[in-house]
């Protein structure tokens, strides 16, 4: 697969959508104070993110031969995340993964298709289908150095030491054991699955993946952010009623809310008052 037919291809899935000109005035929102008045770029911005979650015009997808080597992509790390464990696969690399892919059976070795797609998702500028973000993270074979992260214990997760843990334990010792951890360090194979996933869920569309899981090489979990929820809170920790919660609250109060993707960002990214910011 070359880069140039992969943008070409990209760039169909987009002009094939079928919404007619005026179509973002469906997708209006009186909620915000933003003045988004003769200016179409500010108003597809923040379109893009107060309904991150829905096909949306000019949105990126992949060729049904595309969508085929992502879904068993998506097939095999899943496989391996399982033989290795969870625990291991936050902190796995690019080459430990195909090695460790090749070696267990019940994984199998990534074809040439498979490793291909990979590399030109993680090279490609994300910009081309909107994540408009920073790139923490260079090369697809960046390591995260195991002398350099702890596990958080009863969370499943690790952090960096040094300015993650102190910021971490300084929230815990302000807020309580009412806070905890939900995502720490991911590797880019963890960022393959998760962005990957999204993509595979929303019938390859690219564009509406990135407006909520950061492509690969993207995501400032692999440099030292962290996600933080209220305990007994589950998967709405992750969406926007995670704000009514005590723990956040608390949060705003302590000003821990240096938030990297707040409410009407124009990075092409839903809001995520739950991600702490600690990489400037």
């Amino acid at each position: 697969m070359k880069r140039r037919q992969f943008l070409r291809s990209v760039a169909l899935g987009a002009a094939g959508m079928g919404f007619a000109p005026d179509a973002m005035a469906a997708f209006s929102d009186s909620e915000s104070d933003v003045d988004v008045t003769n200016d179409p770029e500010l108003e597809l911005a923040l379109l893009r993110t107060r309904h991150f979650n829905e096909h949306l015009p000019g949105d990126a997808y992949l060729d049904p031969a595309q969508f085929k080597i992502l879904e068993s992509t998506v097939r095999r790390l899943e496989r391996l995340q399982q033989v290795i464990g969870y625990g291991n696969f936050y902190l796995l690399d690019f080459d430990e993964a195909v090695k460790l892919a090749a070696e267990k059976p019940r994984v199998g070795l990534f074809t040439r298709a498979e490793l291909d797609f990979m590399e030109m998702i993680f090279h490609e500028t994300a910009s081309t289908y909107g994540f408009m973000g920073k790139k923490p993270l260079k090369n697809l074979t960046d390591r995260t150095p195991r002398q350099e992260v702890v596990k958080v214990p009863f969370t499943g997760n690790f952090l960096f030491k040094g300015q993650a843990v102190e910021v971490y334990r300084r929230i815990r010792r302000d807020i309580g054991d009412q806070v905890i951890l939900t995502s720490g360090v991911r590797s880019v194979p963890k960022q393959f699955l998760l962005f990957l996933t999204k993509a595979y869920e929303a019938s390859g569309n690219l564009s509406l993946a990135s407006r909520s899981l950061a492509p690969p090489g993207y995501s400032f979990h692999g440099v030292g952010d962290f996600d933080v929820g209220q305990v007994g809170f589950g998967e709405a920790n992750f969406t926007a009623r995670f704000v009514e919660t005590h723990v956040f609250k608390k949060l705003r109060e302590f000003g821990y809310t240096q938030m990297r993707y707040p409410q009407d960002n124009l990075l092409g990214v839903r809001f995520e008052p739950w991600h702490v910011k600690v990489v400037v």
